[in-house]
């Protein structure tokens, strides 16, 4: 019996359409985009055609009007989406409305669900996702934005919150906030569906970064919101999936969003390093070609392998999920895997475009900066090695080998 790494014809298939969906439409659509209104009536135009051929998000399941790709087709999807900044917008698969969607349809009342997710289902609306804080950082379980219940049908909520993605251009914002500081560490805290724009609901400012900012960026919602709490009043009818259930909620949700940021960390860094591979073969240093160097060789050689292993760790991941295994181990080590992957990528194929890499007369220096952002975003690396590193160690307390917990299913 062999092990079969054949794609199976109809994930082949959906690829190869949104392939040439990408090609055809993202990509030519992006030079028609320079203002707001022509942002606003290109993706009217992109969505309306995208339903129409049945490419409409790939992610959610066909009752809920998506196309119902089950783990590996989703990312082979979301790979090919990575090619235009305009893919995953067209097809309302942007984040961080796409995790926020799925735990709509997961926890969701009927009565939250037709006011809040058929909107977001039919790309009317937008969503943001508010957990992340100053004071919590990584450990989201220091979080000190509070929920008071006044009454019996109304929640109170005061504190901040930080880098909340996409906020300054949703409708709507789920909001994690501590609810009962006296149970269990993490059943502590709740989330809420707040209808936007809210006075107590308050967007600071969206922060500046390394990242290159545009105005384009942020007409898109690109930026990440500095967010005042204060004094907001949600009806408790708008409390999602029960008190206490927000931790773990939120983790499920970041479960699929580290996956897709994978997805696409490989669809920039093939970008990049095909970016490189032309740049090379063309230009000619001290009467070669620069591709005839060994050691600019060896520098392409190493990109390649790390995007081999990068697509071999997603494919695997995506197993696991279509089999409903166990992934939590394998999903933190591609995390921190292809987030330094990608960075590597853009990094060499910076390098070997010399300043003119160092100019903004290629992508390649936007893309080094916003990548940079991969290996803090859903968790800092440290910290997923920290859990790695201590389930390395069960596995061998509890079997006498580490093999379950560093891919030992495979062999």
């Amino acid at each position: 019996m062999s092990i079969d790494f054949e794609i199976p014809a109809e994930a082949q298939a959906i690829r190869e359409k949104v392939r040439k969906w990408v090609e055809k439409e993202c990509k030519p659509a992006e030079k028609q985009v320079t203002t707001k209104e022509q942002y606003q009536e290109t993706l009217a135009r992109l969505r309306k055609k995208a339903r129409a051929e049945g490419l409409w998000m790939p992610f959610v399941p066909k009752e809920y009007g998506g196309m119902g790709l089950g783990p590996l087709a989703n990312a082979l999807v979301q790979m090919e989406l990575g090619e235009s900044y305009l893919g995953a917008l067209s097809m309302n698969s942007q984040a961080p409305d796409d995790a926020t969607i799925l735990t709509l349809i997961a926890h969701g009342t009927p009565d939250q669900k037709e006011r809040f997710l058929k909107p977001l289902l039919n790309g009317e609306k937008r969503i943001c996702y508010s957990m992340t804080e100053k004071a919590a950082g990584a450990d989201a379980t220091g979080m000190q934005t509070r929920a008071e219940k006044k009454g019996n049908s109304t929640y109170v909520l005061n504190g901040e919150k930080w880098f909340s993605s996409a906020a300054s251009v949703a409708d709507i914002a789920l909001v994690m906030a501590k609810t009962n500081p006296d149970a269990p560490r993490h059943e502590q805290f709740s989330t809420f569906l707040v209808e936007l724009p809210n006075p107590g609901y308050r967007i600071v400012r969206d922060i500046e970064t390394m990242n290159h900012h545009t105005e384009l960026g942020n007409i898109i919602g690109g930026g990440h919101a500095e967010v005042a709490i204060e004094n907001l009043e949600v009806p408790a009818d708008n409390l999602l999936g029960g008190e206490g259930k927000g931790f773990a909620m939120g983790q499920h949700r970041l479960a699929y969003g580290r996956l897709r940021h994978g997805m696409h960390n490989v669809a920039m860094a093939q970008k990049a390093l095909d970016l490189a591979v032309e740049h090379i073969t063309k230009r000619e240093t001290f009467g070669r070609k620069v591709s005839d160097r060994q050691g600019v060789q060896w520098m392409i050689a190493d990109c390649a392998s790390q995007l081999y292993i990068a697509r071999l760790m997603l494919m695997h991941i995506a197993y696991k999920a279509e089999k409903g295994l166990d992934l939590r181990q394998e999903n933190g080590i591609a995390k921190v895997y292809l987030a330094n992957m990608v960075h590597n990528v853009v990094d060499t194929a910076l390098q070997l475009h010399g300043a003119l890499g160092y100019s903004m007369d290629t992508p390649l220096a936007a893309w080094y900066t916003s990548v940079r952002m991969q290996r803090l975003v859903d968790g800092p690396d440290e910290v997923h090695k920290w859990t790695t590193g201590r389930n390395v160690i069960k596995a061998f307390e509890k079997y006498g080998t580490t093999a379950s917990a560093a891919g030992g299913d495979l062999l």
